[in-house]
C-alpha cells in the first residue's frame, strides 16, 4: 500500500495509526508505503535496489532468487560505541552499557529525525517475532526509509498484514523507528549505499519499549527486530514478566533409540556457535536438528518446565569461514532466496568469500567493487560479511521450529574459546552453580582479531552487549527463577571445544565430533551414570565419553578435563576482579560460589 490514505483499512489500531503519522510529522518522507509482506512487494523493492545499484542480482541458474549488497566501507558491522540504553536511571543501565538522560537523548534524537527522510519513502513494516499462532511471540512495528531493511526484514522476521490482524484494535507492539540518516534535499542524488556514520545512534529506550536508530544501514544496526528488539528490549520485558530472553541456540538430539531432548547454548563470538546449532553428527544412530542458530526466548509453562521459542525467521550469519567442511547444513541452507553482503562476486555471478570450499578464484569483484586476485593480498569478503537466509531452508530444520509452545528445554550449555584450564565439558553442582558458571563465560582474544594472544575477554551468558539493562540485576533474575517452586530446572553444562596442548595444538578435533559431547550431555540429562565430582563441576567419568573410532590418546584425553588448582586459583583471583565491575549490585549468589570453589580447589 503506497499512501498515508490507505492506512485505514491498513490496519485498525489507533494507537498505530496515531504513532506512524506522528513519524510522517517528524520525518518528513516524499511517500509512505505500509509492507504487507507479500511476492510482489519484494520483487518491486528488489528492482527498485537493483536500480540503485546497492544490490547486483546473482545467476539465477547458480543461486535462485539471491542477490548481493555492498555496504558502505565505514558501516559494516554492529558499533557498541554508538549503542545505548537509556534507562530512566544511570544505574539501572550498569557498568557494561551505555547510558544518556532518556529527556536528552530524546531530544537529540528528536533533532536529528527532523526531516530525515526528504526525498525518500517511509516503510512501515509489520513483523511478529516468534510464531504467529504463539502466546509468546511479540509484534513489532518498524519504520524505515531503507528497501536494504525491508526485504532483509522480511526474510529475518514474519513480515505480513497477518501480523496486524493479531494486532487488532487494542493490541501493542514494540515500535522501532530507523533511518539511514541522508535526506535528499534540493534534487541532491542518491548514493547506493546511504549511511551517516559520524552521527550513528542505536538507542533504546526500555521504559517505553521502544527503539530509535539513526546513521546506519547494516545487519543490527537497522534491523531493528534482531538484536535491538529481541534481546535488548525482550530481556527488559523477560526480567519484568519472568521469563528469559538469550543470545542462545536451539537444538534438538536424538539418540539411535529415538529419545529426543531439546538443548539451548549460549556462546560468545567466534566460539563455534551457528556451527554447532547446524551439525552433522558423526555417530552412528544420533541426529542433531536446528531450532535456531542466535536467539531463544524461554517461559517456564504449566508442567514446570522451560520451553523455548526462536523468536527469528531466518540465520543471519558471519560468512566468512563458512564452508561444506565447517558448516555443510548452513551452505545448503543458502542455495536460494538469500541476501548477502559484502562477500566477493565470482565472474560467472555467484559469491564467494575466504575459507570458502574449492579453488580460490584468481579473479573476483571484492566487497568494495574493485577488481580482486590473490596477489593483491587483501581479503575479497569483508571479515563480517553475511548472508541473510530464510530458516526454513535449513535442511536440518527441526519439525517443531514453529510450535507455538515451544520445545521443552532440559539442558543448557555455556562455552567460551580457552586454550587452557576449562574442561571439555563440565556440569554444574545445581542452578545456583550454573548460573554462576554462565556469569563466569569468558573466550581468549587472538592476535589476528582482537590484541594480545591470551587475554580474557568477559562475556557473561554471551549476553554482554545485548543486556538491556543492569547485568548484576540480570544474574539476579537467573538466581531467582532458580528459587521458585514446582519448577524442572534444566540441568546446566559448559563446554570449551578449543583447549591446547604444550604445542599449541588442539587437543579436541571439534565440529561434527561434538556430537560426542552432546551424547554425554544427553546421558547425564537422562540420569546414566557418567559424571564424577570435581572441584570445578561433575566431569565425565573414566570412559564415559564416547571416543570410539577417534584418533586419541589417552594422554590427550586426560589433559582434556585435567583440573590444575593452581591455574585454577589464578582463574578464581581473575573473576573475583571481574566481578567487582557490579559492585553493590552483584548478588550474593556469585560472592557464595566464589568462595565455594575456593574452598573446593583449597581441598
Amino acid at each position: 500500500m503506497s499512501s498515508i490514505d490507505a492506512l485505514e483499512s491498513w490496519t485498525s489500531n489507533l494507537k498505530l495509526r496515531s504513532w506512524i503519522k506522528q513519524k510522517i510529522e517528524l520525518c518528513n518522507p516524499d511517500k509512505v508505503h505500509l509492507c504487507t509482506g507479500s511476492k510482489d512487494e519484494h520483487q518491486h523493492l528488489i528492482n527498485t535496489l537493483i536500480s540503485t545499484k546497492t544490490i547486483v542480482a546473482l545467476d539465477p541458474d547458480l543461486r535462485p532468487g539471491s542477490y548481493l549488497a555492498r555496504s558502505d566501507p565505514e558501516d559494516v558491522a554492529r558499533v557498541e560505541a554508538s549503542t545505548f540504553i537509556c534507562s530512566e536511571s544511570k544505574d539501572d543501565a550498569g557498568p557494561t552499557n551505555n547510558w544518556e538522560d532518556p529527556r536528552i537523548m530524546r531530544e537529540k534524537l528528536s533533532a536529528l529525525f527532523k526531516g530525515c527522510m526528504k526525498g525518500r519513502t517511509m516503510y512501515v513494516i509489520p513483523y511478529c517475532m516468534g510464531p504467529l499462532d504463539s502466546k509468546f511471540s511479540h509484534i513489532g512495528i518498524e519504520i524505515t526509509d531503507s528497501p536494504y531493511v525491508v526485504c532483509s526484514m522480511r526474510i529475518m522476521a514474519r513480515v505480513s498484514t497477518k501480523v496486524l490482524d493479531v494486532l487488532g484494535d487494542e493490541g501493542d507492539f514494540i515500535a522501532g523507528t530507523h533511518s539511514v540518516g541522508v535526506p535528499l534535499k534540493d534534487g541532491k542524488a542518491d548514493v547506493s549505499w546511504p549511511c551517516n556514520p559520524k552521527k550513528r545512534h542505536i538507542v533504546h529506550f526500555p521504559t517505553t519499549k521502544s527503539i530509535w536508530s539513526y546513521g546506519s544501514g547494516y545487519g543490527g544496526n537497522a534491523l531493528l527486530g534482531k538484536k535491538c528488539f529481541a534481546l535488548r528490549i525482550a530481556s527488559v520485558m523477560a526480567k519484568e514478566q519472568g521469563w528469559l530472553a538469550e543470545h542462545m541456540l536451539i537444538l534438538g538430539l536424538t539418540n539411535p533409540e529415538g529419545e529426543k531432548k531439546y538443548f539451548a547454548a549460549a556462546f560468545p563470538s567466534a566460539c563455534g556457535k551457528t556451527n554447532l546449532a547446524m551439525m552433522n553428527a558423526t555417530l552412528d544412530g544420533w541426529k542433531v536438528e536446528c531450532v535456531g542458530d542466535d536467539i531463544a526466548w524461554m517461559h517456564f509453562q504449566e508442567d514446570g518446565k522451560l520451553y523455548a521459542i526462536n523468536p527469528e525467521n531466518g540465520f543471519f550469519g558471519v560468512a566468512p569461514g563458512t564452508s561444506f567442511t565447517s558448516n555443510p547444513n548452513a551452505m545448503y541452507s543458502l542455495r536460494k532466496n538469500t541476501i548477502f553482503t559484502n562477500v566477493a562476486l565470482t565472474d560467472d555471478q555467484d559469491i564467494w568469500w575466504e575459507g570458502m570450499d574449492g579453488k580460490r578464484p584468481d579473479h573476483l569483484v571484492d566487497w568494495l567493487s574493485q577488481d580482486w586476485s590473490p596477489s593483491l593480498g587483501s581479503k575479497a569478503a569483508h571479515s563480517n560479511a553475511r548472508f541473510a537466509a530464510p530458516a526454513n531452508q535449513c535442511p536440518i530444520i527441526d519439525p517443531n521450529w514453529e510450535n507455538p509452545k515451544g520445545v521443552p528445554i532440559e539442558g543448557i550449555i555455556f562455552g567460551g574459546r580457552r586454550a587452557h584450564n576449562v574442561p571439555l565439558v563440565y556440569e554444574s553442582l545445581d542452578w545456583q552453580h550454573g548460573v554462576f558458571l554462565g556469569a563466569s563465560i569468558s573466550s581468549e582474544t587472538t592476535a589476528a582479531a582482537e590484541g594480545s594472544v591470551g587475554k580474557l575477554r568477559h562475556d557473561p551468558f554471551a549476553m554482554l552487549p545485548f543486556c538491556g539493562y543492569h547485568m548484576g540485576d540480570y544474574f539476579k533474575h537467573w538466581f531467582e527463577i532458580g528459587k521458585k517452586q514446582g519448577l524442572s530446572l534444566p540441568k546446566i553444562f559448559c563446554v570449551n571445544w578449543f583447549r591446547k596442548d604444550c604445542k599449541g595444538d588442539f587437543l579436541w578435533p571439534g565440529f561434527g565430533e561434538n556430537s560426542r559431547v552432546l551424547k554425554w550431555i544427553f546421558e547425564s540429562v537422562q540420569g546414566q551414570d557418567v559424571k564424577e565430582k570435581s572441584p570445578v563441576g561433575f566431569i565425565p567419568r573414566l570412559n564415559s565419553l564416547d571416543v570410539s573410532g577417534l584418533n586419541i590418546s589417552e594422554k590427550h584425553l586426560k589433559n582434556l578435563f585435567e583440573i590444575d588448582a593452581q591455574e585454577w586459583t589464578h582463574e578464581l583471583g581473575e573473576l573475583k576482579n571481574f566481578f567487582t565491575l557490579f559492585k553493590d549490585r552483584l548478588p550474593q549468589e556469585i560472592s557464595q560460589e566464589l568462595e565455594s570453589l575456593e574452598k573446593r580447589l583449597a581441598n
